[in-house]
């Protein structure tokens, strides 16, 4: 009996070439093109019809699902060709969050992106001369005057694609076949599996690790120098913090051992700020003007962390060092593009003229928390206009990119909890709206913090936390 319900079914659905002819489809057709309209009415035909063997459609219900199979299929298509790679609004508190695309780029940035993608432009091309030129002047003359008004010595830069490529092109060029000395506290791990260790194995430069997981002392990289070693090597360590019975040499230390023994002395920043952040309340996280001070050789660093542009690495040092790296033939595998140079340049502009605000990231962090307050009580005034309960709460946000460990910022966070829908359902509805609203849970209450939404985005939540909840 079972089975001849189920061939009843399959009769009654329409055949591939019907769902095309009928107006919907027919439509999307000419306007999507059929060869995707037919993937889409495949795919959802087919699932129908799984279904339908598993006994899971009747007759009861098949004649309604037939006259909406166009509908089913116009969205599937529609799903199917939507980007992948889309804004969301980071209401987490992590202003450099890296699953969501750490620091955001400014308006003019992506204005020169836009203006230089869309035409012809100089990447390679010397205009005064006439003749073919060199990519890094882009950004290279920009930099030497950020630096400048800084440092009594000249500092020249070249970029790669991202921070860890930095670090591999710059122990390859300084060190491959010799070996690289560190502290064993500082050989880190980051997001996505980054360990400091396996970069210099592919470098093919030999690690010769130094003193204990807490304490290191200059004497300790003294007694492991040989006659194969070619690198002192310092990392940041910026996503965790090691107190208690602690010791490290000074970049101090470490650059007069180097200048004794004739070797370079290199800084791994990981996210490189070229502002003061102690301005922020962020105390003890260095800069790259710290590092290049201190006499350190080659500093590298990220683009979309702290300087607020989008992702690059950087390495920063003296000329001849930074030639080096420039010479290897590495660097044309790790070079970046006309967009990341657009970009990093728009972003080198505003530090030049002390526009800090105009960087979103910077401005983020440089907002009163007085103002995230102000736009709480907004936030709540409007909830509570839609029958939403809200509160206000004072918290921290992280800086987050591998940036202040052990620093937090004053936020202000608008607190919900439904009587109705638990937080992690009330999450998961906030991340499917759209634009997705990304939040964090914490004392079983979700938290949108406004630290990293921007102003002209909270209407926005507020009518997403209706949508879900009213």
């Amino acid at each position: 009996m079972e089975n001849e319900l189920n061939s009843e079914c399959f009769r009654l659905l329409p055949s591939i070439d019907e769902l095309l002819r009928t107006p919907t489809l027919a439509a999307l057709a000419e306007r999507e093109g059929r060869a995707v309209v037919l993937e889409s009415a495949r795919q959802v035909l087919a699932e129908v019809r799984f279904f339908i063997g598993k006994g899971l459609i009747g007759l009861d219900v098949l004649p309604d699902l037939v006259a909406n199979l166009p509908e089913m299929i116009a969205q599937r298509l529609a799903d199917s060709m939507a980007y992948s790679l889309r804004p969301v609004i980071n209401a987490t508190g992590v202003i450099l969050h890296t699953n969501l695309g750490r620091a955001p780029l400014s308006e003019v940035a992506l204005d020169h992106v836009r203006v230089v993608a869309s035409h012809y432009s100089n990447l390679e091309f010397d205009l005064k001369a006439g003749e073919r030129g060199k990519r890094d002047v882009h950004v290279q003359g920009l930099l030497e005057r950020v630096f400048a008004r800084v440092l009594p010595t000249a500092v020249s830069t070249v970029v790669v694609n991202n921070n860890a490529a930095a670090v591999l092109l710059a122990i390859n060029s300084l060190a491959e076949g010799g070996e690289v000395i560190a502290s064993r506290g500082e050989l880190v791990e980051i997001g996505g599996s980054f360990r400091i260790p396996d970069v210099m194995q592919k470098s093919l430069a030999t690690l010769r690790e130094v003193g204990t997981t807490n304490r290191t002392r200059i004497a300790d990289y003294e007694k492991a120098l040989n006659e194969r070693t070619r690198l002192l090597l310092r990392v940041h360590r910026s996503n965790f913090e090691i107190v208690g019975f602690t010791e490290q040499p000074s970049l101090e230390e470490l650059v007069a051992l180097g200048r004794r023994h004739n070797l370079p002395v290199m800084e791994d920043l990981g996210s490189g700020a070229l502002i003061d952040l102690g301005t922020l309340g962020l105390g003890g996280e260095p800069n790259v003007f710290d590092s290049l001070r201190a006499g350190v050789d080659i500093v590298t660093y990220s683009g979309d962390k702290l300087l607020g542009g989008p992702q690059a690495g950087l390495l920063s040092g003296r000329a001849e060092i930074v030639a080096r790296a420039r010479a290897n033939p590495l660097f044309r595998a790790l070079r970046v593009d006309k967009l990341t140079y657009a970009a990093l340049e728009a972003t080198l502009l505003a530090y030049l003229r002390e526009e800090f605000d105009a960087i979103p990231a910077l401005r983020l962090m440089r907002t009163p928390v007085e103002e995230l307050r102000v736009r709480a009580e907004e936030m709540v005034k409007r909830l509570g206009a839609a029958k939403i309960a809200a509160g206000i709460v004072s918290t921290r946000s992280l800086v987050g990119g591998g940036a202040a460990p052990g620093s937090t910022l004053e936020s202000v966070a608008v607190a919900l909890k439904s009587p109705s829908t638990a937080c992690d359902e009330l999450a998961a509805k906030l991340r499917k709206w759209t634009p997705p609203v990304i939040v964090r849970i914490e004392s079983d209450q979700v938290l949108i913090d406004l630290r990293a939404v921007f102003p002209e985005q909270d209407e926005m939540v507020a009518e997403a936390v209706v949508g879900c909840l009213g």
